[in-house]
């Protein structure tokens, strides 16, 4: 009993500062917004109680309704893309023999995903310039009259943002895939080569299946990263042209820093964690329930 005890105290010794500190740097701040939602308070001097005004102007409010409407538009770039891309490279390169090739496409693949998200965008911003790489690269290979200021065009902007998301986590979703695909049984995939099928068969019998858990992660996070987007955008485009790019998080960046509606930005950030909590929760809830 002595020792289960001192094990016992000796864990929430380990558990405490952890617990201390998620409490004081999450939890309590999460309290903090959902109480500044309900108020009218510039930060500085004395907040006003408006009730549920906040949440309606979230609603109402055309500008802030694009933000949302252009942060699931990226789920397109920051999901699709990569997962689906993620899932062909990690196929391709699962069926190379092991060597320095596999290693160093993997490395490749990869790389983008340790450069800070705010020097990726300044970076494709200089690359989608007049005059940057993308538009050479077209004129090169006689594209020359689709060029264009990419991130400066209404129609073009938002893709072209798109597109700096899914470079980033294209590596993710390929190295998370090609660890998953090493975990399914061999055995499987020999015995249906014995059957006679092809690669297509292969990856939809024993391929995809094996990897739904992954998928989920990889799902979660990627959504999650699109409707909380913000590095990218800020660096890049600042929201612009217009309010073509604008999304919730830069949208309550500038409400909160530069028009110090700190309520009505609390507010939009409390609507977007219900948003992503509403479309994450029944992609892990389908999984566990498929995984069964």
């Amino acid at each position: 009993m002595a020792v289960a005890r001192r094990a016992t105290l000796v864990g929430w010794a380990l558990l405490v500062p952890a617990l201390l500190a998620y409490v004081g740097f999450v939890i309590w701040p999460l309290i903090q917004g959902v109480q500044y939602s309900f108020y009218d308070w510039n930060g500085v001097g004395v907040a006003t109680w408006v009730g549920v005004e906040n949440y309606l102007r979230v609603f109402t409010d055309p500008d802030l309704l694009g933000a949302i409407r252009n942060a699931f538009l990226l789920i397109a770039f920051f999901t699709v893309i990569p997962v689906s891309v993620g899932l062909v490279l990690a196929t391709l390169i699962r069926s190379m023999k092991a060597g320095a090739f596999a290693s160093i496409s993997q490395t490749i693949l990869f790389l983008p995903q340790i450069i800070p998200l705010a020097a990726a965008g300044i970076a494709w911003s200089w690359m989608y310039a007049q005059t940057g790489a993308v538009n050479q690269i077209l004129s090169g290979v006689g594209l020359g009259w689709i060029t264009r200021s990419w991130l400066a065009d209404y129609t073009t902007a938002l893709p072209a943002v798109g597109l700096i998301g899914s470079w980033v986590l294209t590596g993710l979703c390929t190295v998370l895939l090609l660890t998953g695909i090493g975990k399914i049984d061999v055995s499987l995939y020999e015995a249906i080569r014995l059957d006679g099928a092809g690669w297509w068969r292969e990856f939809f019998t024993i391929t995809l299946p094996g990897l739904r858990q992954e998928i989920a992660v990889l799902v979660t996070l990627t959504v999650i990263a699109a409707l909380s987007s913000f590095d990218i955008i800020y660096t890049s485009t600042q929201g612009g042209p217009g309010r073509a790019t604008l999304v919730p998080g830069l949208s309550i960046f500038r409400i909160g820093f530069t028009q110090s509606d700190v309520g009505l930005a609390s507010a939009f950030g409390i609507v977007l964690m219900v948003l992503i909590l509403i479309v994450v929760l029944p992609i892990q809830r389908l999984s566990r329930t498929e995984s069964r």
